[in-house]
């Protein structure tokens, strides 16, 4: 992938090297500004991607309003910052690459950053020709995509319980005690990062880290390691420092990507089933899931097939996160044939395509346990959540609403 341009650089002196190397590397324009020009610069130049090759000369005003304009640009814009180790860089929404990189490592920063903006420029226009087509609004959810994120922090040293707290302000957490555990994790969900603090035995970290750059799944995930003294060249998205909160100012742009490209494939997809789907979880909106249940026993009237549908309901009531978050490792586990939608309760509906009772029976209790053992938890004093699975299959005469009645819970006679 060759670099997009306009490319902005943004230092206290000239960078005639720099700026020949991105021009030579295929970017044009390539545009230099002064700390004091920056933020004027941004917004006439509207760049593909800022460069700041050393934090020296920042003004914290300059800063703050760049970091601003970097956040709130669409198509996502990457600004790459030099940094020096354990110290956090003064734009805050930049990704932070070493102040000693090679030019070349630079510009290979820069070109992976750009992958997200093609995505975001790519969504943008699909969005906007379903709109022209069919009139029909898709979009991003509002706010901040790091709110949404969710984050597996492995560890169980002095300073987890700092990583813990300071993660879970911003995002969602997972917790893990042992790389192994993490490992399982992994396998049944995704996540938007990994941070590993300490109080790990060594072995197992490295272990663990093999594990991470062997597999095509893990390689790009933000990983952000406590104490480690080198970068990890396979890595591409590795942050380190030694202190807790150090580390995770430098992780959270990396992850805020990572959230974000999860959101615009939600977006993507949620366009070509023509704006069906919810964006926030992946999962079909209630008004287009009471059409598909309709269409599905016309359907199965049809063929003479069965179908059935499961209700998973959670006794507890869950906030936003956690209920965003079971919804999305319910999408994840939705086949070709099947559909789900979460209703107003956050309960939520799946109907399993061509599945008789017994066999739904054996897929609901499997994805009950993917739920209560892999979603987040309300309060990590309390134990996992399992959710309630009421189930019905598809009898002759039903309709939509006497199949949802069937899973719904009975209303109880006032005393």
């Amino acid at each position: 992938m060759s670099l997009q341009g306009p490319i902005l650089i943004v230092a206290g002196r000239p960078t005639n090297a720099l700026a020949k190397a991105f021009a030579d590397a295929g970017a044009s324009p390539v545009i230099e500004a002064s700390w004091a020009g920056a933020v004027t610069a941004m917004a006439e130049v509207r760049p593909a991607a800022v460069v700041i090759p050393e934090p020296d000369g920042s003004n914290p005003s300059v800063a703050e309003a760049l970091s601003r304009l970097i956040l709130e640009a669409a198509p996502y814009t990457p600004a790459i910052i030099g940094a020096r180790d354990n110290t956090i860089p003064p734009v805050a929404n930049a990704l932070a690459i070493s102040d000693n990189a090679t030019v070349e490592q630079l510009t290979a920063k820069v070109t992976s950053a750009q992958r997200l903006r093609t995505l975001h420029s790519t969504v943008l226009m699909r969005a906007q020709a379903l709109k022209e087509e069919r009139n029909i609004i898709a979009e991003l959810p509002a706010g901040d995509p790091l709110d949404d994120a969710t984050v597996m922090l492995v560890g169980r040293g002095r300073h987890y319980a700092t990583l813990s707290v300071a993660i879970g302000e911003r995002m969602g957490v997972i917790g893990s005690l042992s790389t192994e555990t993490a490992e399982r994790c992994l396998a049944d969900r995704e996540v938007s990062g990994i941070v590993i603090g300490d109080g790990l035995p060594a072995r197992s970290i490295e272990t663990f880290l093999a594990t991470l750059c062997a597999n095509l799944l893990y390689r790009d995930l933000p990983i952000a390691m406590l104490g480690a003294s080198t970068d990890i060249a396979e890595l591409p998205n590795f942050a380190r420092a030694h202190d807790p909160q150090v580390l995770l100012q430098r992780m959270m742009p990396l992850i805020r990507a990572r959230a974000l490209e999860s959101a615009l494939k939600r977006l993507l997809k949620s366009i070509e089933y023509k704006g069906m789907l919810d964006v926030l979880t992946g999962l079909l909106h209630r008004n287009a899931f009471d059409q598909a249940l309709s269409l599905a026993i016309q359907d199965a009237g049809e063929r003479r097939t069965v179908f059935s549908i499961a209700r998973f309901a959670f006794e507890q009531p869950l906030d936003r996160r956690t209920a965003v978050d079971a919804a999305r490792l319910v999408s994840q586990l939705v086949r070709d044939t099947d559909f789900a939608s979460q209703q107003e309760d956050n309960s939520i509906l799946f109907v399993f395509g061509d599945t008789t009772l017994r066999d739904a029976n054996v897929a609901a209790r499997r994805l009950a346990s993917v739920l209560k053992h892999s979603m987040l938890r309300l309060d990590r004093q309390r134990p996992n959540v399992s959710p309630a699975v009421t189930l019905a299959t598809l009898k002759p005469g039903d309709t939509a609403q006497t199949l949802l009645d069937r899973v719904s819970p009975r209303p109880v006679a006032a005393a």
